[in-house]
């Protein structure tokens, strides 16, 4: 009987899990389920480096449940991230705003001035600016986490090579 790999970097990692605003009876934020599992290269930087210290080291079958704070998940608010934009910017050709576009606690998509996408919360609008916040959409909040991890495998060589989960069929899921 072969030995269970334990998460270590590189390896993909299949796992159930739920996300609570708070604590673990706090709202649901998020919930991935075994019909609908998280599937995932660990330790390539693209997870919450405090979230994969909680899970490494675990091994198929066994369950986690840890809180993080928001510190160590996405952030405290910062007031530099509320900005004010000129009303003009969310005009069209026609100089016109599409219906819906301005609603207040939706998210939009800017360009940063390094060409990256960043969403932001419009909180207001006026005839002459829009205010949006530009946190990340769970700043501020302590994320309580549950779950149990399904199995975890070597990467092959293509997602060593492209840094990422291929799907059997090859289909990107991260």
């Amino acid at each position: 009987m072969q030995t269970p790999l334990t998460i270590d970097d590189h390896t993909i990692v299949t796992l159930t899990y739920e996300v609570r605003d708070g604590g673990p009876t706090g709202p649901l934020l998020e919930r991935m389920d075994a019909n609908y599992p998280f599937v995932f290269m660990f330790g390539i930087g693209k997870m919450l480096p405090a979230w994969e210290r909680r899970i490494y080291g675990l091994k198929s079958g066994m369950g986690f449940t840890f809180q993080l704070a928001p510190q160590d998940a996405y952030g405290v608010p910062e007031k530099a991230q509320v900005i004010k934009m000129p009303l003009d910017l969310f005009k069209n050709e026609r100089e016109q705003i599409e219906p819906g576009l301005l609603v207040e606690g939706q998210f939009v998509t800017l360009t940063d001035t390094e060409g990256k996408a960043v969403n932001a919360k419009i909180l207001k609008w006026d005839d002459a600016e829009v205010t949006l916040d530009g946190n990340h959409a769970l700043a501020g909040k302590s994320l309580f986490f549950s779950g149990a991890v399904l199995n975890v495998r070597k990467a092959t060589v293509d997602e060593l090579i492209q840094k990422r989960y291929i799907d059997l069929g090859g289909v990107r899921r991260e």
